[in-house]
């Protein structure tokens, strides 16, 4: 056998030549950094190079005759380049290395046409140049001055920015600014004849010179411009806000647009311009409209014709309520069992202790009068058979909100309320009584009635020295009856009892709240010293009562939504040393910022809630509790800011002290009332799970009000858990069944949201009943769990139909087919974009959700409301072709 012996074979290399890597560069990596970047041109592109570069070398030249045609034919190469949207047009590109031998050339030249000729071309080469010397603003103003779009959108664009750019600077050193204004008024009309009208008003703005529109808008661009300023207001300053939304109302007045101008004047809260605008309407049709658009905020005027003063009134939104419920199918009475569905709650042990049955009848009480209300049928309180048998299943004071229910039964139909009424008003039980004397207040609650019965009868009861519940009802009464008409006979008769130091601080307290409510927004001078001299000159122990919360809020709701006003009585009530002089000022700085969406005072309000106060030590914390729910208030109709409210509370419910986190949920329900958010109402839902009775007991309520009106199924199942969870539990549970009674009131037909047409206006009426409920819950266990639970009738002036109802010329219901969608936010778009999406078409009345919108399906009516909401008027379309049928 031979031996194998192993061989080495060479490879030979595919490449001997040294690799890439170990060649020496032949520049160092600064080099080839700093070197320049070759672009390779064609030929077309190289031609028109050379050609400029030859043209700005014959401007050079001694031979001034050569000047005009070069700049001529400089001006049309740049006008006729084109380019894609993303990049510069060549000649600007090319010419940009040669823009300081322009500069240059410029300063040379005597003035004359040719060197304004050359400035003008200077103007847009130096957009591609150094923003901050803002040459393009320089040179286009010693320019020859022609047509400021002659360069094209992109250059006024430009300008228009170098123009607020340079007018900023020129108010830090106080120089004048006339010139820049001048060119700004130039620039405006191009801008709103090119859709831009974002641009014109973002301009004007800057300059503060918005009240120049008026003179530039046109039949074409009205609409969008006003859109946009009023989206505008939520973002300014005062008085910026206020000019802003004046300027939007001149501008539909000139085009004869009545409605728009009304709901413009209502947001400014000016009574004056209100009146003008409704005397100064010709047309019978749309002054009804006016008439309607109103009664929904509760605003009167005077006028002389009847017909007019109903629709003012809201005389006849009880009839149009129940032709509703008729058309829907829902004037079948509810009983509170109805509602509760105990056979679907999960049962528990049959040893389960019995809850109390007087307090689950007055529980039962409340849902009936929120389920039926308004519908003026129930199987509890009105029977005909009935002779009240159902208030005497109630003990003690639940007599009186059993009797005060009829109120809400019988809700805006006075004159079949008052008959009803009557019978309990001369009761031998001073509870029914009472019961009955809020009663009266509670059925005249948004509706005026030109007898006056619920002044008639209350002002008798006002000085009833025998009872004090009597009082305390007819106080009350008079505050929901005439929330918002600031008359002034109220005045007299509730201020005396604010003053009186002989008086219980209850009746003071709930004197002013009513004050409040009657006159709120209006910083009544009279009122406001009355109600801080009763503050100083009371005892503290007096001041120290749970009953001295309301006195602040009635204070506070004087200055509702006035914002800079309400400074001298913040430094008054430093001259207060009793705790609640903290509370107050709170609640009135909250009240006065409500819905400005003013981010300082949200940030004012979370360093509040920063301090640690040792209630045990003598320190009163409850200002805390009322600057969380201010949060909410001054966030409420702005999006961005509510998200950030709703996030903000996460933390507080975290970190903050037991009466901050008592106070979370319920500003919760304040800032999504009748808006049942599916994030949202997780969290409720975790929070009424609580360790903290309070806080599980506000979660409750809350989830009550986010779902109020709207019968949603989640919250419905939700509250039914609850129920079985809290069997045991009577105080938990009777706030469940409450909540119950608000997810399901009027049947689902009402909202207690105080945002209303298309969320753009804020109701200070609706916005008092809902602060009076919720500071009535940041002391639940001696208010609302004790024997004043019937301040939950407060809700009554936020409660409003959330439907549409379309009538024709003669007032009579109209059917009209409508598509009802998501509102869709089309402030600045291009074109006419379309304003709700995911619609259904539905023929009127319908009802609407807090996010939703409708618009006419068909052209042969035209509305003569700018937003279908409530109420609102039809005309047949002359211009209107039936289509005919194949």
């Amino acid at each position: 056998m031979v031996e194998k012996k192993e061989v080495a074979i060479p490879v030979p290399a595919a490449d001997n030549s040294p690799m890439e890597e170990d060649k020496p560069l032949k520049k160092t990596p600064k080099e080839l950094k700093d070197a320049p970047i070759k672009e390779e041109l064609s030929e077309e592109d190289q031609e028109l190079k050379t050609q400029l570069e030859m043209l700005i070398e014959r401007l050079k030249e001694s031979d001034t005759k050569l000047y005009n045609p070069t700049l001529e034919t400089l001006r049309t190469l740049i006008l006729t380049s084109t380019s894609s949207m993303t990049s510069v047009p060549k000649p600007l590109k090319y010419l940009r290395p040669l823009y300081p031998d322009m500069v240059n050339i410029h300063d040379s030249w005597p003035d004359n046409a040719d060197k304004r000729f050359l400035a003008d071309i200077l103007s847009i080469l130096a957009m591609t140049y150094d923003d901050d010397k803002l040459d393009t603003l320089k040179y286009r103003k010693v320019g020859s001055k022609n047509a400021i779009g002659s360069w094209g959108h992109e250059y006024v664009r430009h300008l228009s920015t170098e123009i607020g750019l340079e007018y900023t600077r020129r108010q830090e050193k106080e120089a004048e600014t006339e010139d820049l204004v001048e060119l700004a008024l130039e620039v405006a009309p191009f801008f709103l004849a090119h859709n831009a009208e974002a641009d014109a008003v973002d301009l004007l703005l800057q300059l503060d010179i918005v009240p120049k529109l008026v003179g530039f808008v046109d039949k074409n661009s009205y609409k969008r411009v006003c859109l946009y300023i009023a989206s505008c207001v939520n973002y300014l300053e005062s008085p910026d806000d206020a000019i802003c939304l004046r300027t939007a109302h001149d501008i539909y007045l000139k085009h004869d647009k009545y409605a728009e101008a009304l709901l413009i004047a209502i947001r400014m809260s000016d009574k004056t311009l209100i009146q003008s605008l409704f005397d100064n309407c010709q047309d019978p049709l749309l002054k009804k409209q006016l008439a309607f658009m109103l009664a929904r905020q509760q605003i009167f005027v005077e006028t002389e014709d009847e017909d007019l003063q109903n629709c003012i009134n809201n005389t006849h939104l009880t009839t149009h309520f129940i032709n509703l419920a008729r058309e829907l199918d829902l004037m079948e009475p509810k009983t509170p069992e109805d509602i509760y569905k105990t056979h679907l709650e999960h049962k528990r042990s049959a040893g389960a202790a019995q809850v109390d049955s007087a307090r689950q009848n007055l529980a039962s009480t409340f849902v009936n009068a929120f389920v039926n209300a308004g519908f003026g049928v129930d199987k509890l309180m009105l029977p005909e058979e009935d002779d009240g048998g159902w208030i005497f299943k109630n003990k003690d004071h639940g007599m009186m909100s059993a009797s005060a229910s009829l109120g809400m039964l019988l809700l805006w139909d006075v004159d079949m309320g008052l008959n009803q009424i009557d019978k309990y008003i001369y009761s031998e039980d001073e509870n029914i009584r009472a019961g009955a004397l809020l009663a009266v207040g509670i059925v005249n609650s948004g509706v005026r009635n030109l007898a006056d019965p619920a002044l008639a009868v209350l002002s008798e009861h006002l000085e009833d020295s025998k009872s004090v519940a009597n009082r305390v009802a007819a106080i009350q009464g008079l505050g929901l009856a005439y929330a918002g008409s600031a008359r002034e006979e109220l005045s007299e008769l509730l201020l005396p009892i604010v003053s009186n130091p002989d008086l219980a601080m209850e009746l003071a307290s709930f004197a002013a709240l009513a004050l409040g409510q009657i006159f709120v927004g209006t910083c009544d001078g009279e009122i406001t010293s009355t109600i801080l001299q009763t503050m100083l000159e009371r005892a503290d122990g007096q001041l120290g009562e749970t009953f001295g919360r309301f006195m602040g809020l009635g204070l506070g709701l004087l200055h509702l939504g006035t914002r800079g006003q309400c400074d001298v009585t913040l430094e008054t009530l430093k001259a207060v040393e009793h705790p609640i002089a903290k509370k107050t000022s709170v609640i009135v700085e909250i009240c006065a910022y409500a819905g400005s969406g003013d981010v300082l005072h949200i940030q004012r309000m979370l360093h509040y809630c920063n301090d640690h106060i040792d209630s045990e030590s003598g320190g009163d914390d409850e200002f805390q509790a009322f600057a969380v729910i201010g949060i909410a208030l001054i966030a409420l109709g702005e999006d961005i800011g509510a998200e950030m409210a709703l996030r903000s509370f996460t933390h507080l419910m975290h970190y903050g002290e037991p009466v901050i986190r008592k106070a979370v949920p319920l500003a919760i329900g304040l800032l999504c009332a009748s808006n049942p958010v599916l994030s949202v109402l997780d969290t409720l839902g975790k929070y009424s799970h609580d360790t903290d009775i309070e806080v599980a007991l506000n979660s409750i309520f809350a989830m009550g009000m986010v779902g109020a009106g709207t019968n949603n199924a989640r919250v419905a199942q939700m509250l039914r858990h609850l129920a079985s969870y809290y069997h045991k539990d009577a105080s938990c549970l009777f706030v469940v069944r409450i909540a119950q009674g608000l997810l399901h009131m009027g049947k689902g037909t009402l909202t207690i949201n105080p945002l209303n047409t298309d969320r753009q206006i804020m109701s200070n009426v609706a916005l008092a009943g809902l602060l009076t409920t919720l500071v009535a819950f940041t002391d639940v266990k001696t208010l609302i769990l004790g024997r004043h639970h019937y301040l939950l009738y407060s809700l009554v002036t936020a409660m409003y139909p959330r439907f549409l109802i379309t009538l024709n010329e003669e007032l009579e219901n109209e059917t009209v087919a409508v598509r009802v969608g998501q509102a869709v936010d089309v402030v600045g778009q291009a074109g006419r974009p379309k304003t709700i999406t995911g619609f259904q078409t539905h023929s009127t009345p319908v009802l609407l959700a807090y996010s939703e919108r409708a618009e006419l399906s068909t052209e042969e009516y035209l509305a003569q409301a700018p937003i279908l909401e409530g109420i609102v008027l039809l005309k047949k379309n002359p211009d209107y072709v039936e289509e005919t049928k194949a």
